[in-house]
């Protein structure tokens, strides 16, 4: 029995349930022939036709349950319910994707024809406006397999050397060779596929030639260097394995465009935090985690300051300095148009480019230029990233931009919350290596992919939860409710095109540490290639906002059928030592 104090008596539960759901005694049933025990042919069955398993993943699992035998001293080989049960819940039944299959995407392609993992402003430790600027949150980041990361560079206070730092703020800045060697010790950490970074420049001509000398005597031969000054298309993931990729402005064409007049989206006071029902409301901390203000006050083309206008003479001096700088540049930034997007998307037939836009203006240009945007990121590359006012330490949805075949949707990192989480499931796919192949649709010239189109169902997902447990292992007893363990439910839904989203959930199961909840629930799919499936737990509170007590997304493309265990992560995407839910995929 469990028993919890209140004042000056004791209330008494009834300890976790060992037993296997009914939903797992069903299927055990079935396959058993309706006896005591599964005999290995009948096992070999289930995991041909439940599992999708054959050959020598059928026989994996089938070793593996050798340890469950014992545990109930069965004999003649045969498999009892508990022990079935005990398999199906253990890491002897991986995680609903093929990890063992590991980079199994055609790597071969153009690097236009990947998501890829985005980082944004990836030197800050938290807000934008006075935390600390460190490497520590870029060698994070390159552990979790992020493959772009922003850099803005600035003068520092004496003018001879260059920081790190989020400008015209009180961010504390970072010395830039810290930020590069942090780089190329930790590039090839989770991924051997290129680490793109992304230079935000406001730097004079000398400082300039001084990057550029930095840069190479740090990364030596991973750097990149492109054959010309402009490639008719991009090299592909494969063949720049192990290496740096500089992406940015070239110095004539960064300092036009830092001359020209500013103008601030009009809705960039306006911080969105309700991305409709399906989405859900962003949940806050959980108990007992530090609260990180993650601000974002960042925005490429919407800078806090403006340059002087140089005269000729500076950039003739500018063009001969930056000679050096220029030539590292192996995707270079366009310039956008202010006013003309049609202009801006327009795409060179003998050059590819990379073209940047603020989360506003590009959900703008996704109602009026939508086959527009979806032809442009088929050779070229096309960066969103966050608002400028974004001062709560929020992320935008990911999902409009890699409809219309956006590779770098660029989040802030420790902006944690359901935003990340989608990204973090997105680039779980490909065996986490930070690229994702787009669907074949988004690359067809001749029928440009419209996310707004009524389209027929493809596919079907049935999801079962049956149960979930280890939250008694991993938090107090009393984390949840002081005066009774927890009452938990489960959230399921699709992010994906508008007609795919939704989000359902089971029933609460009160007092219980270990619930099983048995609830079946069918997705429709009409674009499934695109679609994540997102799993989140909460604890109900009836007097109190519910708490948080896991999730996990996960690519609908790559899901395993059967019935598996599923790891759930915390809120910053870390996962939990024992925290995990039965569940069972098909396709219908």
């Amino acid at each position: 029995m469990t028993t919890y104090r209140i004042c000056c008596y004791r209330r008494r539960f009834r300890p976790a349930s060992n037993d296997p759901p009914e939903g797992i005694v069903a299927v055990f049933r079935r396959y058993a022939g309706g006896g005591a025990l599964m005999s290995p042919k009948q096992f070999f069955r289930f995991l041909e036709e439940v599992q999708g398993e054959t050959g020598e993943a059928a026989a994996a699992s089938a070793a593996a349950t050798q340890k469950y035998r014992g545990i109930f001293h069965m004999k003649g080989g045969g498999i009892a319910a508990n022990a079935f049960f005990r398999f199906l819940c253990s890491a002897d039944n991986p995680p609903p994707l093929p990890q063992n299959l590991g980079v199994h995407q055609d790597m071969g392609a153009p690097l236009s024809h990947y998501f890829i993992y985005t980082g944004h402003n990836s030197y800050l430790t938290g807000n934008q406006i006075s935390s600390d600027c460190s490497e520590v949150p870029i060698i994070k980041a390159l552990k979790k397999g992020v493959r772009v990361i922003e850099l803005d560079l600035w003068p520092n206070a004496l003018k001879d050397g260059v920081h790190v730092l989020h400008g015209r703020t009180l961010t504390t800045p970072v010395e830039l060779i810290r930020c590069l060697n942090a780089i190329k010790d930790y590039a090839s950490t989770a991924s051997s596929y290129p680490v793109i970074l992304t230079l935000e420049d406001h730097l004079t001509p000398d400082l300039q030639a001084k990057v550029a000398e930095m840069i190479t005597r740090t990364f030596g031969e991973m750097l990149y260097y492109p054959r010309s000054e402009t490639m008719e298309e991009f090299p592909s993931p494969e063949e720049l394995k192990m290496r740096i990729i500089i992406s940015t402005k070239p110095p004539k064409e960064y300092l036009e465009s830092k001359s020209s007049v500013r103008v601030r989206d009009e809705e960039s006071h306006k911080e969105s935090t309700n991305e409709g029902d399906a989405w859900g409301t962003e949940i806050g901390e959980p108990k007992s985690q530090p609260n990180d203000d993650n601000s974002n006050l960042h925005d490429e083309s919407e800078h806090f300051h403006e340059e002087e206008d140089h005269d000729d003479s500076e950039q003739k001096t500018h063009q001969i300095i930056a000679g050096d700088y220029k030539s590292l540049i192996a995707i270079s930034v366009k310039k956008r148009i202010k006013g003309q997007m049609s202009e801006s998307l327009k795409h060179d037939p003998q050059q590819v480019t990379r073209l940047s836009l603020n989360e506003t203006s590009f959900e703008k240009a996704s109602i009026s230029h939508t086959k527009e945007i979806v032809r442009f990121t088929q050779r070229n590359m096309l960066r969103i990233f966050p608002k400028g006012m974004r001062i709560t330490s929020t992320n935008y949805s990911p999902l409009l931009g890699w409809m219309h075949g956006a590779q770098m949707v660029a989040l802030n990192m420790q902006g944690h919350g359901r935003a990340l989480w989608l990204v973090q499931g997105m680039f779980r796919a490909n065996g986490g290596c930070g690229y994702v192949k787009k669907p074949d649709f988004l690359l067809n010239s001749e029928e440009l992919f419209d996310p707004k189109a009524s389209l027929q169902v493809q596919k079907t997902l049935k999801v079962t939860v049956y149960m979930g447990d280890g939250w008694r292992i991993d938090f107090h007893r009393t984390h949840f409710d002081v005066f009774s363990p927890p009452d938990f439910y489960t959230r399921v839904g699709i992010a994906g095109v508008p007609a795919d989203t939704v989000m359902k959930r089971t029933k609460t199961i009160e007092d219980n540490w270990t619930p099983i909840w048995d609830e079946e629930f069918v997705f429709p799919l009409t674009v499934p290639e695109l679609a994540l499936l997102r799993i989140e737990v909460h604890e109900y509170d009836i007097s109190d906002k519910d708490d948080f007590a896991g999730q996990t997304c996960l690519p609908v493309w790559e899901l395993r059928p059967g019935i598996r265990q599923v790891p759930l992560f915390d809120h910053r995407g870390d996962g939990f030592t024992s925290v995990k839910l039965l569940m069972r995929f098909q396709f219908i």
